[in-house]
């Protein structure tokens, strides 16, 4: 969002006077501090010392170039000037800017007398761009025809142009509201404690009947929550005026005509898009609102003709046809031209969603799309009586007739807000009369509520629906700067779960041995498992990157082995590689595939014992000892597997010299893959059996899982017990057991069953007695 320092001005009484308002470097940075992001200042009417008027006498090609014309020019002396120029969009009698000898653009660079291909070159003529008046550098600037202005004035002089900056900002998406000069200036000037004011509009009484000129329908008020229309008649044709068309080209908009030119810039300065309409080519003069019709198309003011979805809206005439999509740009149909005497405007509320499911649709996010959706449902009546006074003002007489349909605009919201909780929030002590003297000059009307406020939202603030956007106005205005920094403190200090402590004791055992991480992809072509002899049940990717990695593996030995081979057939021989990363499996019971985590070694050049040796300390360093001790808690799978590469596979992978060894063991229990969470009541059931010391506790917690069956989600061991009231050689294992069903809650019928089921089992098979 571009705006100009003179245009804020308009809207803030007292900026040009204010200490920081004056200086557009300072104020930049004050925008910047309400959230305004300002990137860039640009300073305007500077270094324009020695660029004059001249007039175009004569026109003649370069002798010597074909992309140079030698122009004749008179700069107020009645003397011709020769100039050669590259451009070639000017004509005899044209009035453009002439840069004379000596002077010192804008850029830093100094005019001199050249000569080019042997024809001397007196002066520069000047594009706006070049001028720093505008963006256009597609030619030389043609000046207005404007006799009263006598040859040789300067060009300041000649276009009324005064010292001024542009604020380039950079907005972010939630504040709708700042795309818009007066939502620009309404914050600048609270920010300040300057007094805001909207521009003030005398239009005189209305000489038509609105419904004997134009009329209004809405088939979807949901797609339209208010739709304003005005109708002016004799509007003036041609140009704007030049410092409309100036103050357009600088915000990044290319003046067209008169009322193109003043649509343009009540959007820019409103925050309210529009569209003309030529008002003898809308059919039955008659503006209607509906969703489009499958099938339907209509030609775009782009000149692209576009098919019509159902969710689309569109804007049709009497006839109901197509002419506008709703929102988003205009038709063809109904475009304005030099003929154009009667004009309708509309200004409409459109529901955001439904606008930028269009735009989208169609890829049309022109200028007005982010406005449009966020723009105030209450100002279009203002903004339609601004553009009737802009016409109106151009000398030529123009009446003004309105009419308005209002549908179903977004209702006001109200929040309460609490001093104390935005003081908690902001970490500040703000008194509440503080407060409200921030909101209330953004338009946040506040009412005392008790202890409490009661703040009414604006309606340009769409953005704001809860008191924690209220918070954050109070915090933009207030000044992050005067919070302060603090470091909150925390209950309790960060620590590693036991987990992550025996990920990191594992990485770095086995970095300490020699190996290096490797992260080869997921991905595997078919065939792949087989030849490395691992489980070849990997799921089929539906879209694979390239269709010869359309497997994703069962284990990390392939990918790891490829690794290896890729090394040796670059001469990087005996290299010892791990991997830690999870596997996949397709689905036993046809639900989710399986997924699990593995830890896996390849020792390129190294024998046996090596990989034994690496397994066991692998095993030691994470405290794996003693009886039930394993890599490995998956019971469908050996704990760990030391061994020799595949002979197929290794002979697939060429540059290979012998087969390297692996160790692969599996992270974590996965017995069957992911499965939903059940929304159904649970039930717990502890259980102690009494059990020889040579049984291991997962031998028994194995039994429990296979007899639970599917009811059982959960089991974990809470107690172990050696001491009075036991036999020698006996502990007691305490059990908890959770039950749940997908479908149904357990009755206690079912979970009386299946606990006489488990203990029955247990005792059966491990010789084991309820304690009781």
């Amino acid at each position: 969002m571009k705006v100009l320092h003179s245009w804020l001005a308009e809207y803030i009484v007292g900026l040009d006077d204010h200490p920081v308002g004056s200086d557009p470097v300072a104020l930049g940075d004050v925008m910047s501090d309400i959230g305004l992001c300002c990137e860039e200042v640009e300073l305007l009417g500077r270094g324009l010392d020695g660029i004059v008027v001249a007039q175009v006498l004569e026109l003649a090609p370069h002798p010597g170039a074909d992309r140079i014309q030698l122009v004749q020019v008179d700069a107020g002396d009645g003397e011709p000037l020769q100039i050669c120029c590259g451009a070639f969009n000017m004509a005899v009698g044209d009035r453009v800017p002439l840069a004379t000898l000596g002077t010192v653009m804008p850029d830093g660079m100094e005019i001199a007398r050249r000569k080019l291909r042997g024809e001397w070159s007196n002066g520069m003529l000047c594009s706006a761009r070049e001028l720093g008046l505008g963006d256009d550098h597609g030619g030389i600037w043609i000046l207005p025809g404007d006799p009263g202005v006598p040859l040789g004035t300067a060009i300041r002089d000649a276009l009324g142009i005064e010292a001024d900056a542009l604020y380039d900002l950079d907005l972010t998406p939630n504040r709708p509201d700042a795309l818009s000069v007066i939502g620009i200036a309404r914050d600048v000037a609270a920010q300040l404690g300057l007094t805001f004011r909207l521009p003030g509009i005398e239009l005189a009484p209305a000489l038509a009947d609105a419904a004997s000129l134009a009329s209004i329908s809405i088939s979807d008020p949901g797609l339209c929550g208010r739709f304003t229309a005005r109708v002016l008649s004799d509007v003036p044709s041609g140009s704007s005026p030049e410092w409309m068309q100036r103050r357009l080209a600088l915000c990044g908009m290319r003046p067209i005509s008169a009322v193109v030119d003043v649509s343009n810039y009540v959007m820019l300065e409103y925050g309210q898009p529009n569209h003309t309409y030529d008002l003898a080519k809308v059919g039955g003069s008659h503006l209607g609102v509906r969703r489009a019709r499958s099938g339907e198309s209509i030609v775009t003011l782009d000149g692209q003709s576009r098919g019509l979805d159902s969710d689309d809206g569109v804007i049709v005439d009497g006839n109901d046809t197509p002419i506008g999509l709703a929102g988003v740009m205009g038709g063809a149909s109904t475009e304005i031209s030099d003929t154009t005497g009667d004009v309708l405007v509309e200004l409409a509320w459109w529901d955001p969603a439904s606008i930028g499911r269009t735009s989208k649709r169609h890829g049309l996010r022109s200028r007005p799309g982010p406005v449009r959706e966020g723009v105030d449902p209450e100002i279009a009546s203002a903004a339609a009586d601004r553009i009737a006074q802009l016409l109106c003002d151009m000398g030529r007489p123009c009446t003004p007739v309105s009419c308005a349909q209002t549908a179903t605009p977004p209702p006001a919201v109200s929040v309460r807000v609490r001093p104390s909780r935005v003081n908690a929030l902001l970490g500040a002590s703000i008194a509440t009369d503080e407060m409200v003297s921030i909101l209330t000059p953004l338009g946040f009307e506040c009412t005392p509520d008790g202890d409490d406020l009661a703040v009414r939202i604006p309606s340009w603030r769409p953005d704001s629906t809860g008191e924690v956007d209220v918070v954050e106005e109070i915090a933009r205005h207030y000044g992050y700067d005067r919070l302060g920094k603090t470091v909150p403190a925390s209950p309790q200090a960060g620590a590693l779960t036991a987990r992550q402590a025996d990920i990191r004791a594992l990485h770095a055992y086995v970095s300490s041995q020699g190996a290096f991480e490797a992260t080869p992809m997921p991905f595997l072509a078919p065939g792949d498992l087989e030849r490395c002899g691992v489980r070849a049940d990997g799921v089929v990717v539906a879209n694979p990157l390239v269709n010869e990695e359309s497997i994703l593996r069962t284990s990390l030995l392939p990918g790891l082995l490829k690794a290896v081979g890729h090394n040796a057939a670059h001469r990087s021989v005996g290299v010892t590689l791990y991997e830690h990363g999870h596997c996949f499996a397709q689905a036993l019971d046809g639900g989710l595939p399986q997924e699990w985590e593995e830890f896996a070694v390849v020792l390129a050049g190294r024998d046996a014992v090596a990989a034994v040796a690496l397994a066991r300390g692998i095993a030691e360093s994470l405290g794996v000892t003693g009886r039930g001790g394993a890599l490995e808690a998956d019971r469908r799978a050996p704990p760990r597997s030391v061994g020799r590469g595949r002979r197929r596979w290794c002979a697939h992978r060429r540059g290979r010299r012998g087969r390297p060894r692996c160790c692969r063991g599996v992270w974590g229990v996965r017995a069957s893959g992911l499965r939903p969470v059940s929304r159904m009541p649970s039930s717990d059931v502890d259980l102690a059996f009494v059990v020889a010391d040579e049984i291991a506790v997962d031998e028994v917690e194995a039994t429990i899982r296979a007899t639970a069956g599917e009811s059982l989600v959960s089991v974990a061991l809470f107690d172990v017990y050696r001491g009075a009231g036991l036999g020698d050689d006996v502990r007691s294992l305490a059990y908890r057991l959770r039950l749940q069903a997908r479908d149904r809650t357990l009755t206690d019928a079912e979970v009386g069953a299946i606990r006489e089921q488990v203990i029955a089992a247990v005792a059966s098979t491990h010789a084991a007695t309820l304690r009781g």
